[in-house]
């Protein structure tokens, strides 16, 4: 049998006709708005609290609403350890969706973190596993109680990078942040979507006073479905408020 040139072209096209036949990526925009609160109880305790309002835009839908709470313990070098528990209200993924059911998430979670810091940046480390229990549905309708799904690990790696300090203080001012974070499935019901998602995280953080601070970012969001050919790629934008109160001196 002959190979020709025209026949390897032939084949080529074939298969890559068929690799982007087998891949589709469902493009979404999103806004996040969240308030994160840091109780410090004393030197090696905090609560650390969190809501997130999500929502899909263009068009207009409501997409997720996040409560999470951990306590969290300092270890030592710079090493912290935190325990807590996630609620996640999850509506359908396609914004134009007639379904309007929304499905509760628990999230029971461990994790561990460390910071480096550099006389020009800080750099962070955070571990974290997940496992999930979603609410049972039937005829699109909340039903019975909670199953287990799956377990989730993470990893994100962060840098803080000063650009502004007080003059006297050093205080940091106006940071600039960039985080990227990779999730991973594991369990029985996870076949072709080990890899969960991957998200990139730039912003400007900007500190009000001690108590508050205020932070604008973008955050690519890409995800793999459970059928492991289909994938989420959203654009986010990111507005947060963050709160710190302290005990130590009370």
């Amino acid at each position: 049998m002959r190979f020709t040139k025209r026949s390897g072209s032939v084949i080529v096209l074939f298969v890559s006709c068929s690799l982007l036949a087998q891949k589709s990526v469902t493009h979404q925009q999103l806004l996040w708005y969240g308030y994160y609160n840091t109780l410090k109880i004393n030197k090696n305790w905090n609560v650390l609290s969190e809501v997130q309002e999500r929502q899909f835009y263009n068009p207009t839908a409501q997409h997720q609403l996040v409560f999470r709470s951990n306590v969290q313990r300092k270890l030592i070098d710079n090493w912290n350890a935190s325990a807590g528990m996630t609620l996640f209200l999850q509506s359908p993924q396609d914004p134009e969706a007639e379904s309007s059911l929304i499905v509760p998430e628990l999230r029971p979670d461990i994790g561990f973190d460390n910071k480096q810091k550099f006389s020009f940046m800080t750099i962070s480390h955070r571990y974290k596993a997940e496992a999930r229990f979603f609410h049972d549905t039937e005829n699109n309708e909340l039903s019975g109680g909670y199953r287990f799904s799956n377990f989730r690990f993470r990893y994100q790696l962060g840098f803080d990078i000063p650009v502004i300090r007080k003059k006297h203080t050093r205080e940091e001012m106006i940071t600039v942040k960039v985080k990227d974070e990779v999730m991973f499935n594991a369990g029985s019901t996870i076949v072709k979507n080990v890899f969960d998602q991957n998200r990139i995280y730039a912003a400007v953080n900007y500190r009000l006073n001690p108590a508050f601070a205020v932070e604008v970012g973008y955050m690519n969001w890409y995800q793999q479905r459970t059928s492991g050919t289909e994938y989420y790629d959203r654009d986010i934008l990111r507005i947060s408020l963050f709160h710190t109160i302290s005990l130590k001196n009370k």
